[in-house]
């Protein structure tokens, strides 16, 4: 009598055969994976160069937009950097009128 771990109920000779299947399933499933893993190597030496190349330019393209997007921040950034570099100074020039600095 065999005991399933997860209800302990006796396995009965179904159950035997169900695993057995999926376990045969799996085997011949990993088989055919492979088999055709095998079979477009061998085809697509050519095909396999040509979508690399065509997966590095589209890679190549979307790193060039977000750069872009980027470069265009970065000037967003300076750009209102430079509007506060000035505001402090104004608020810097007021305060010394109205607080004169006497040594």
């Amino acid at each position: 009598m065999c005991m399933n771990s997860a209800d302990l109920f006796p396995c009965s000779t179904f159950h035997l055969a169900l695993r057995h299947r999926r376990r045969s399933e799996r085997q011949s499933l990993r088989v055919r994976r492979l088999n055709r893993r095998r079979r477009s190597s061998k085809e697509g030496k050519g095909k396999e160069k040509e979508y690399l190349r065509a997966k590095m330019e589209l890679k190549n393209l979307r790193l060039y937009r977000e750069n872009q997007i980027i470069i265009k921040e970065n000037e967003k950034l300076r750009k209102r950097a430079h509007l506060l570099r000035q505001e402090n100074q104004d608020l810097l020039s007021q305060l010394q009128k109205k607080f004169p600095h006497n040594h």
